[in-house]
């Protein structure tokens, strides 16, 4: 009978159905369903209907068509329709937001059938993909696994920016350019662009224009319909871990980016509404702003919990969200997502209360939804309902609300305006919230507040198209992630990003024939910023092979004629030290961002913020206390270089995740690069002449650590900044090409 009417069905789409033509055509574990006047259609159980001429999908199998299985109506009605008809064990699953799982096989494994079965989990956070093809196979498998479910509810597949290489890696699929040709001589998994930082350093939204329309192919390729991106984040304080993530320190350059990337990713062009199988919804974070923790620590620990705001500039830290990423130039209008920060923005809600963004009332609902009528979806940054042990171990962030429980936890997010909560599951305490609600509210109240945030996730599936067709074709994804023309946009914006601060005697570009010595570089042994031990390791930086390509290398200083040396920015550790005797309860300790031995004489002695009920002091100060960066041995291989080397030249590359004090490199660098993830072939590329610097500071480096203790955690650019020998002072958009200083629109525009 069921073959009998698949039969039947296939005879009935092959004909013409008045203006609508309908045709089917099967695909490897899945049949797409064409229409001349309505979308395509990919199923793999629900059954065809067909009404008024168009086939629709019968995702509840009920033999009629429903309000949210008709395309020809809007999200929201749809939305609003599959909302009414959910189970509450089925709204709380919509609220829920997976923690990050593999795509290493067209198969499902049991945690990703668990999230989706048990807890009812409709987004999915992707992490590694084996590759575009089996990326591609195992979204088809997700989603086939949700259309057998109660609604076929497709699943809103996510992830973390995944578009980007190393600001080491030896990328050797590249050869220099011959006659001004690209010529890369083999595919990539995926195009790869610079950091976040690396493309405000362009300065250019074309380019970032062209890198959402890009990475958004991309991700739709792949099964992937949300970015948790882009990070708007003003990074107001250089120590803070995150700072490569942002689009710099300065507001404006932050809301242009914002605005450019959200609209090139959500949008699917000669769309009515702007949304379709184009588009990518955009979760901007991290609202409203997470750039001032006092002492640049970080939120993921309890010792870091509190952004601060001395230059009481809380409210600029909102513009690259209310002027950027919720007014596009285009009919998406904003970004369909927002992430609240883990930080407990000390000091900001009049009611006195002080919890983590995700918790509070004011900065979401008072705020974000009712002063700047934001309506699309807030989901919570990850794990801040769960527990934690002590504020130095990175577990739960539940920053303000230490002593609730699981359940109500939930609870207040939801009074707040939470509609989604990252990285948990366990609906089972998500409905025990509910009953909270119910019993503090009543049950009417409880049902259309849930449905209010069902709605609203909804309506970003409904609006990329996945209710109709949830499936990539695996043969695609292959040809088109990672595709020649993608990897030749992503490698140009590489050497685009690259600054050049400093080219004393027009030292670079290098001739080819040039004699070139690269020092083994060392790192020691330390800990990570997640306090995991590291190993120590010696490494050539840029690979030898790779080098030969461009210059004659040579094994001694002597044997030539300059000098390359490749390092990284401080890494100045997180600003706390694990207990030890003398201190049982550990001790914070400054974040520096100078490579060598730094005390911090001129700290504040009383910390703006702190406390946690883990510790029993509330003064966080690290006056007194001293920091050695973890590798230190850095800048003593630049001055060690520069003193074999015996007056000639040295060039100096540092791939930068922050701002740094250059003092300790710059006096013996002749030429000084600072880039945030490219490969070493772009950066061969701007050394040999290939392509000529363009890229600008999207920060000021501080001339000293004294005048990064004076400046305030939340007001940009208010540091002195470095002076170089050359006279040049090292200022946000600052940056040189072969002519000298670099004065063009950008400058003018920003500066």
């Amino acid at each position: 009978m069921k073959q009998f009417f698949r039969l039947s069905l296939l005879c009935l789409l092959m004909a013409a159905c008045g203006k609508n033509v309908i045709t089917t055509e099967p695909q490897g574990g899945y049949t797409l369903v064409h229409q001349s006047q309505g979308p395509t259609l990919g199923y793999t159980s629900a059954p065809i209907l067909t009404v008024d001429g168009y086939a629709f999908k019968d995702l509840n199998r009920n033999g009629s068509l429903d309000v949210y299985e008709d395309w020809r109506k809007d999200a929201r009605t749809r939305a609003q329709d599959l909302a009414s008809r959910l189970t509450l064990e089925e709204i709380c699953g919509l609220m829920l937001y997976s923690s990050a799982v593999d795509a290493n096989d067209t198969l499902l494994d049991a945690k990703a059938r668990s999230l989706l079965a048990d807890d009812h989990i409709r987004h999915m956070l992707v992490r590694n993909v084996a590759s575009p093809a089996v990326g591609a196979g195992w979204s088809n498998a997700v989603q086939a696994f949700c259309e057998e479910a109660r609604l076929g509810i497709p699943s809103n597949n996510s992830t973390d920016p995944r578009n980007y290489t190393n600001g080491t890696a030896n990328i050797n699929n590249y050869k220099p350019e011959q006659d001004g040709e690209f010529d890369p001589s083999g595919e990539s998994d995926i195009s790869k662009w610079p950091r976040e930082l690396g493309l405000a350093a362009t300065f250019d939204m074309d380019l970032i224009r062209t890198h959402g329309e890009v990475v958004s192919a991309e991700y739709r390729a792949l099964g992937i319909t949300t970015a948790l991106s882009p990070q708007v984040d003003i990074a107001t304080d250089p120590r803070w871990r995150r700072f490569y993530g942002t689009f710099g320190e300065d507001p404006a350059l932050s809301r242009d980016m914002a605005r450019a990337y959200c609209e090139a990713f959500q949008n699917t062009p000669d769309s009515k509404t702007g949304w379709g199988v184009q588009s990518v919804n955009c979760m901007v974070k991290h609202w409203p702003g997470g750039g001032s923790g006092e002492g640049g620590r970080d939120a993921h620990f309890g010792t870091g919990k509190y952004a601060v705001y001395p230059g009481n500039n809380f409210e600029q830290g909102m513009v690259p969200f209310v002027d950027g990423a919720f007014k596009l130039p285009g009919k998406t209008q904003m970004a369909s997502a927002v992430m609240p920060y883990y930080t407990i923005s000390y000091g900001q809600d009049p009611s006195g209360q002080n919890v983590g963004n995700g918790f509070s009332k004011y900065i979401i609902q008072d705020l974000l939804r009712d002063k700047f009528k934001y309506d699309g979806v807030v989901c919570t940054d990850w794990g801040i309902v769960k527990d934690y042990n002590v504020p130095w171990e990175h577990k739960g962030t539940p920053w303000g609300t230490e002593t609730l429980s699981g359940p109500e936890r939930r609870l207040l997010c939801f009074e707040a305006g939470v509609d989604q909560l990252g990285g948990a599951k366990d609906n089972a305490e998500s409905m025990a919230a509910y009953a909270l609600w119910a019993q503090k509210y009543g049950e009417e109240s409880a049902r259309a507040r849930f449905e209010l945030s069902a709605t609203r996730i909804l309506v970003n599936i409904f609006r990329v198209g996945l209710f109709e067709n949830p499936y990539v074709s695996p043969e695609k994804a292959a040809a088109i992630v990672g595709s020649k023309e993608f990897v030749a946009a992503g490698y140009d914006a590489q050497r685009k990003s690259i600054v050049l601060l400093k080219n004393e005697g027009g030292v670079l570009p290098l001739d080819k024939k040039v004699r070139v010595y690269e020092p083994l570089r060392h790192v020691p042994a330390g800990l990570s910023h997640w306090q995991k031990p590291t190993a120590a390791y010696d490494e050539y930086p840029v690979s030898k092979d790779l080098l030969g390509q461009y210059f004659e290398v040579v094994e001694t200083p002597e044997e030539a004629d300059i000098a390359l040396v490749s390092i990284k920015s401080p890494v100045g550790h997180w600003g706390f030290v694990m207990p030890d005797e003398k201190y049982p309860e550990g001790h914070y300790n400054p974040i520096s961002l100078q490579w060598g031995p730094y005390t911090a004489a001129t700290a504040r002695e009383e910390s703006l913020a702190g406390g946690d009920p883990r510790e029993s002091s509330a003064n966080r100060s690290y006056r007194g206390f001293t920091e050695t960066s973890s590798n230190s041995t850095d800048a003593l291989l630049v001055q060690r270089t520069k003193a074999a080397m015996g007056g000639k030249p040295v060039v100096v590359l540092v791939a930068m995740e922050r701002p740094f004090v250059p003092a300790e490199i710059e006096p013996w660098a002749d030429a000084l690069l600072v880039f945030c993830g490219v490969s070493n072939n772009a950066l061969l590329d701007i050394l040999s002449g290939v392509a000529e610097p363009y890229g600008l500071l999207p920060c000021q480096l501080p001339a000293n650590m004294e005048t990064v203790e004076a400046q305030c955690e939340d007001v940009p650019r208010d540091m002195e900044c470095y002076k170089d020998s050359e006279g040049n002072t090292y200022d946000f958009a600052f940056g040189l090409n072969w002519k000298g200083v670099i004065d063009d629109a950008r400058v003018r525009l920003y500066r």
